[in-house]
């Protein structure tokens, strides 16, 4: 990200949403909305004295998943490119009671702006490539696993901060009692594999359980016990890992649906069926480790929508086809990168993104477009301005015109993919598509009648 950054030819606009995008492929114009950080960026080196002399240090902190706390102005993430601050308008008492800007003091860039306003940046662009990622499921939506009504109960991202040197505890895993856990539970699939949140795998739950079970023995030295519907280590030298991890002294338990998380005794007690033995079994734990599946963001509709791409069954962008096409849209230009696409670690998302790249330059390089051959168009003559068609069509394909002083449809056959919706909508029979056009259809009937009469006659 750094030599991203850095690069000449890239622009990185962070803190920052696509606001529209219209045209087609070459001639994209998008809209980006940017919001105010209330820092310039040409001026802030990045140094972080703002952030620790900012007297409001107890609002949350996004990036520690609320388990620590940041001061009012701070940095998204700790690897943030640019290595840049934003102010938080909500915990900021300047904002609130215009007072203290003690930041502003103490920058000796003058970088802080308190006076910057949201901007509106425009640009044409040939392709787009959607890398918006994913969320974490919620287990709050399941009673069954207890999270946020029992006490050591976390998510693996959660513990993934725990254990971090560079988390809110500088990697002292510690129960809410201040005690070092001494048997800790990890639980697979929670919201994956199951009818009740997600039927698909999420294809990431067993390695990174198995990861952070081996980080448990090496740096907690507690009892690791691992529960887990099926593993699924389909990577290379995936395998060995998982025989590696048993080694260590790691116990696992395979369970079906049945799975329960309860206070009990002063602890915590999970409960689950064998799938070997169908016996009811109980485990008690100090601390539960809940392994979130991949789900599609909230606003993956909305993304959609702006950019002209479908959604697949479980909510994930839809490539145009999942193996000839994987990181292609049905919208010419825009192509898929990641697990936007769908579920996939971290190798497979890599591969992904060159590819998406590669399909991208080589558009570009080749200076035009193939465009498809069965693409609709409408008969000028014929179309009475109802604009039925215009509500039909899922690429947005067509737009109203004058024609000799009275408004008509027309279609633009680099946005069509000739799926025939307007053709078969249209109530004036003005909407046509190349290659299905009455006369040619009859014809294929007629033919295909006296094919299998003359087979009947021989």
């Amino acid at each position: 990200m750094v030599s991203v950054g850095r690069h000449k030819n890239i622009t990185l606009l962070s803190y920052s949403e696509v606001d529209s995008v219209s045209g087609y492929v070459g001639n994209f114009h998008v809209k980006v909305r940017r919001k105010p950080r209330y820092v310039d960026e040409e001026k802030c080196t990045g140094c972080g004295t703002c952030t620790e002399k900012c007297p409001w240090k107890k609002n949350p902190s996004e990036f520690d998943l609320g388990l620590g706390n940041r001061p009012a102005i701070y940095f998204p993430f700790a690897q943030a490119v640019p290595r840049v601050p934003v102010i938080d308008t909500q915990d900021c008492a300047y904002f609130l009671k215009g007072k203290c800007r003690a930041c502003e003091k103490f920058c000796q860039k003058d970088a802080i702006d308190f006076e910057q306003k949201e901007q509106m940046v425009e640009f044409d662009v040939g392709t787009i490539i959607l890398a918006t990622g994913f969320k974490d499921f919620d287990p709050r939506s399941d009673d069954r696993y207890g999270y946020g009504r029992l006490e050591n109960v976390l998510t693996g991202m959660e513990f993934e901060r725990l254990i971090n040197t560079g988390g809110p505890t500088t990697g002292q895993v510690r129960l809410k009692d201040g005690r070092t856990p001494a048997r800790i539970a990890i639980i697979h699939c929670v919201g994956s594999r199951d009818t009740n949140h997600h039927e698909y795998c999420s294809r990431v739950c067993c390695m990174y359980s198995l990861k952070l079970a081996q980080l448990v023995r090496h740096y907690v030295g507690a009892e690791v016990l691992e529960f887990y519907r099926d593993m699924r280590t389909f990577g290379k030298d995936y395998e060995a890992f998982y025989e590696r991890v048993q080694h260590q002294g790691v116990q696992f338990f395979r369970f079906d649906q049945d799975i329960q998380i309860a206070q009990q005794n002063g602890h915590l007690e999970v409960s689950m069926v064998d799938v070997y033995s169908g016996n009811l079994m109980a485990f008690p734990v100090d601390m539960v480790v809940l392994s979130t599946g991949i789900e599609p963001r909230d606003d993956q509709h909305q993304i959609a929508k702006t950019f002209g791409v479908s959604l697949s069954p479980d909510g994930f962008f839809l490539e145009r086809h999942p193996k000839l096409a994987p990181v292609e849209t049905a919208t010419e230009g825009v192509y898929l990168a990641g697990t936007c696409q769908g579920p996939k670690d971290i190798p497979d998302s890599v591969a992904q993104g060159g590819a998406a790249a590669a399909a991208a330059l080589s558009l570009m390089d080749a200076g035009l477009v193939e465009l498809e051959p069965f693409t609709s168009f409408v008969i000028s003559e014929k179309c009475g301005g109802c604009r039925t068609c215009e509500g039909l069509c899922p690429y947005g394909a067509i737009e109203m015109v004058d024609f000799y002083g009275r408004m008509v449809a027309s279609v633009n056959e680099v946005l069509c993919k000739g799926c025939g919706a307007c053709a078969a909508g249209c109530p004036a029979g003005a909407a046509v598509q190349h290659g299905f056009t009455q006369e040619q259809i009859l014809a294929e009937i007629e033919g295909a009648l006296m094919q299998s009469l003359m087979e009947v006659i021989r």
